[in-house]
């Protein structure tokens, strides 16, 4: 080691000019370690504070770790393999933790605190020592001034033994302090090698001991278990490269497509339609009054379940009841201009429901879904065959039928026995007792009405006057309950009109079976989904369609011009009835009326029927009233 500078103590009496300037360098030295020893223990703590933050971090993460079996995801519970994996971990940290206790404890012992006892003992002393020197300095400069100024001639003896005297005390007083602080800056040549190798030091050997010990403990027991982690991770990492892979495979396939699928109703012009649905799904608006004339509309998910109609809102964890499906009706509408709208109704049409799907093929898949619901099917054992065997019943009629005996093969006896019960013929002739061929039932071609008309005698005889006549068909007197008065029976029946045609007998209640196919049929092969809701009002003199929100009669057949009435044997909500009307040239004309009904369709059968006997009854007693 190179010999280290020092000042001559044998030259501090002198206090010579080079002894100063020597001195000064010192100085400067002295200046420079104390500097850097502030900054060097500013360092040094932060890593004394970072250890610390290490013990408190590292006790934290274990706890984190151990917290992780306690989490309630949403989608379940976390791998068993994962949370036992953690609690070894766990423990492995803590563990560690310990040590980075220890390695805190030996870095302020061994680092931090003999950096701190260097600047406050040593270099404080070196700066109380050299104001000690100047202030003893400047005393000796004072006093040899003082007896510089001592006159030549008249000499005082006495005070210049007492100037001499503290001059000698003075100059005592400087040697003694530059003595001291001679020896403070030499001695501090040696102690700023030790001071700046004992913290890093100590520092070194804590961190080796630190690691050793770590080694010690973890290295041998979990080699084993950190290749068992690095094996799973790689595992999973491989799982999810070939999810990836499978995403990004099936994105491609998705984006493939024509972009035509993102364009609301881009196959409007022919779109395939499921008609068989008892399950649907998707967005639709949903039309709400806000005002007495103001509406809003909203778009909201919907979908079925069972027989309900479900309602959701973006956000929404379950969704909640908006309509019952059962039994209720549902018809296109005509609503504020707006494209594919339907309206769903109560069975008792207090309650009404617009919707408006955002293309044709969604707008006629929700109507027949909802008109499958409402049938009930949904309950049956398999109701998706009986929801295909009804449209293809309604679809029957794009292929000619010769004769009842194809159409009712498959029907059972009992159901024989209960179209005998719910219908009604009048006088049947011996030859009705065959089978007749569809001609002879429904002339082929003929047309089918699907609005509610009067028959031609009756709207002749509108025109006769001069009032105006409503164009719907409706009559302008609106019901009037008090001529009804001391009937036997009023009974009202929620009912939609499906159609009307030209029959050529009503010697059979098959006309009827056949009338309700072809309309059904047409309307499936048309798509025409609009009914118009309407009060059947049935009593012992007539039968009546009124209109539920205004109460005007919009048609009415006397009931002894009913001459056949039957319902379904099959779907049992549909009914309808043959008219006989007399015409102006003495023949008569014979229409066929068919219906759907909120209830079943042998209530009003049973209803007409009731009314026939009653007003039999009553024409008796007066042929027989003398």
């Amino acid at each position: 080691m190179p010999a280290v500078d020092k000042l001559l103590l044998e030259e501090a009496l002198l206090d010579s000019p080079q002894t100063r300037s020597l001195l000064s360098v010192f100085e400067e030295d002295a200046g420079t370690l104390t500097e850097y020893t502030n900054q060097l223990l500013q360092t040094m703590q932060r890593v004394y504070g970072a250890q610390n933050e290490m013990c408190l971090a590292t006790q934290q993460l274990s706890s984190q770790l151990l917290a992780y079996e306690k989490q309630n995801f949403a989608l379940g519970k976390g791998d068993e393999e994962v949370i036992s994996t953690l609690q070894y971990f766990a423990n492995v940290v803590n563990e560690l933790n310990v040590l980075h206790t220890e390695l805190a404890k030996q870095l302020a012992d061994s680092m931090v605190l003999p950096l701190i006892q260097f600047r406050e003992k040593d270099l404080t002393e070196v700066s109380t020592l050299k104001d000690l020197f100047l202030l003893a300095s400047n005393e000796h400069d004072l006093s040899m001034a003082k007896y510089s100024r001592l006159p030549k001639k008249r000499e005082n003896e006495k005070l210049k033994a007492e100037i001499a005297k503290e001059v000698a005390g003075a100059r005592r007083k400087q040697h003694l302090s530059s003595l001291q602080y001679y020896c403070a800056l030499n001695a501090l040549q040696y102690r700023k090698r030790t001071a700046m190798l004992d913290p890093i030091l100590g520092y070194t050997q804590g961190q080796i001991a630190f690691l050793k010990k770590g080694y010690d403990m973890f290295s041998k027991k979990m080699d084993g278990f950190l290749a068992s982690v690095s094996g799973m991770i790689q595992r999973i990492q491989g799982e999810l490269e070939a999810e990836a892979e499978a995403m990004r495979i099936t994105q491609q396939e998705l984006l493939s497509g024509s972009d035509a699928i993102y364009t609301p109703d881009y196959d409007a012009s022919s779109p395939v339609i499921n008609r068989n649905l008892i399950q649907k799904a998707g967005y639709l608006n949903m039309r709400s009054k806000t005002g007495l004339v103001t509406t809003t509309w909203e778009r909201l998910y919907f979908f079925t379940q069972g027989g309900n109609l479900m309602c959701q809102h973006r956000g929404e964890v379950a969704g909640g009841l908006i309509q019952d499906l059962d039994n209720c009706s549902v018809m296109a509408v005509d609503c504020e201009d707006r494209r594919y709208c339907f309206q769903i109704t109560s069975p008792n049409g207090k309650s009404s429901l617009i919707l408006q799907a955002e293309g044709k093929r969604e707008y006629e898949e929700w109507i027949c879904a909802i008109n499958n619901i409402s049938r009930q099917i949904y309950l049956s054992d398999n109701p998706e065959a009986v929801a295909i065997r009804l449209n293809q019943t309604a679809q029957q009629a794009v292929t000619p039928i010769t004769s009842f005996d194809k159409k009712l093969e498959n029907t059972t006896q009992s159901s024989e026995n209960m179209a005998q019960t719910v219908s009604h013929n009048e006088s049947l002739p011996e030859h009705a007792n065959r089978e007749p061929e569809m001609e002879q039932l429904i002339a082929p071609g003929t047309p089918i009405q699907f609005d509610i008309v009067l028959p031609a005698s009756e709207f002749q005889d509108q025109n006769r006057g001069n009032r105006r006549t409503n164009p719907f068909g409706e009559s302008d007197d609106k019901l009037d309950m008090s001529a009804d008065e001391g009937l036997l029976l009023q009974q009202m029946f929620v009912v939609r009109f499906l159609g009307s045609m030209a029959v050529k007998t009503d010697h059979t209640n098959q006309v009827i079976f056949e009338a309700m196919r072809q309309v059904l049929a047409a309307r499936a092969i048309h798509n025409i989904f609009r009914m118009t809701e309407s009060h059947l009002m049935v009593t012992s003199k007539s039968l009546r369609l009124i209109d539920p929100q205004t109460q005007v009669i919009r048609i009415s057949f006397d009931l002894e011009n009913i001459t056949q009435f039957a319902a379904h044997l099959e779907n049992k909500r549909l009914v309808g009835f043959v008219v006989c009307t007399p015409e102006a040239s003495g023949d008569e004309s014979l229409s066929a009326y068919v219906l759907e009904s909120n209830t079943e369709g042998e209530k009003i059968c049973f209803a007409i029927s009731l009314g026939k006997e009653i007003a039999a009854a009553e024409k008796a007693s007066v042929v027989h009233t003398p």
